[in-house]
């Protein structure tokens, strides 16, 4: 440490300082270029996807900042010489941060690859590992999602690439919320699923999802069906489009509350299983004359 502190003149620090000021503005400044790009594509109103600009701008960032690394390095000639030293044995010094880097090769090989085919783009929903969440940044090795509690997740490139991807952006982003309840056996099936058609298409959220030749065969807005009969009732389902899985969700939630209002004044009833609890000990005679 001394004689790193003593071969630290003057000029070695204005280089140094020299370096990161240079790397800091080079960064930056490419940086707003790319986003000015992408507001000008913005503007004109072209189909702009955001994510190969978004990995390029992780991908410039880290180079510039690992050849700022390398310079001051070889700006400080204790530093220079440790290098020299290390590279003097490569073979056992690559085989060293080749098995220390596997990882994280195979997290950047994967970002490529997540940025070549295109499995899901910057702001697609997303479900993965049982959690929605909007795709926040694609990085060298990570992929960031903002979940429903505005929270970030972080995933590894290279388990995000290796596992079952649900992308609710892909194609139509129109959404089927399933709203289920079950009602008693002795319940006015036809009052209902009416009940649960109002509900649906007084919500703001609801969209009309139906095609002309059915609108034309007059098929209901939304659909109800019958779909199971269970031990203790009925299950009905409703079939409610809205424009992306996170207001589905939302819609949901709020769907269920109305209903089950509704259901309350209609007098409808939601079963639910009993049990019966016997004592045998009281149940079974006694065996004693």
């Amino acid at each position: 440490m001394v004689e790193l502190l003593v071969e630290l003149d003057y000029k070695t620090i204005i280089a140094i300082v020299t370096i990161l000021l240079g790397a800091l503005s080079i960064s930056r400044i490419l940086k707003l270029a790319l986003d000015n790009y992408v507001q000008n594509l913005d503007a004109k109103g072209q189909h702009n996807d955001k994510t190969p600009y978004t990995f390029l701008k992780n991908t410039i960032s880290f180079l510039i900042w690992l050849v700022a690394a390398l310079s001051i390095v070889y700006a400080i000639p204790f530093f220079r010489s440790v290098a020299v030293t290390l590279f003097a044995g490569a073979g056992v010094f690559a085989a060293f941060i080749a098995f220390a880097s596997q990882k994280a090769f195979g997290d950047i090989v994967s970002g490529i690859f997540i940025v070549i085919f295109k499995p899901f783009r910057v702001g697609d929903v997303l479900h993965i590992t049982g959690i929605y969440g909007i795709v926040e940044d694609i990085t060298l090795r990570h992929t960031i999602l903002r979940g429903l509690e505005n929270r970030r997740l972080v995933i590894p490139n290279s388990v995000i690439s290796a596992d079952k991807i649900t992308n609710s952006s892909i194609g139509d982003p129109f959404t089927c919320q399933h709203v289920e309840f079950c009602v008693d056996f002795a319940t006015n099936i036809d009052l209902a699923i009416k009940i649960m058609q109002e509900e649906a298409m007084k919500h703001p959220d609801y969209m009309d999802n139906r095609t002309a030749e059915e609108i034309s065969n007059n098929k209901d807005e939304v659909e109800v069906l019958l779909v199971k009969m269970l031990d203790s009732g009925m299950l009905l389902r409703a079939y409610v489009w809205c424009k992306d899985p996170i207001t589905a969700f939302d819609m949901g939630c709020h769907l269920n509350k109305s209903i089950k209002e509704r259901f309350d004044e209609a007098g409808i009833v939601i079963p639910y299983p009993h049990r019966v609890l016997v004592n045998r000990e009281i149940a079974q005679p006694s065996r004693k004359a």
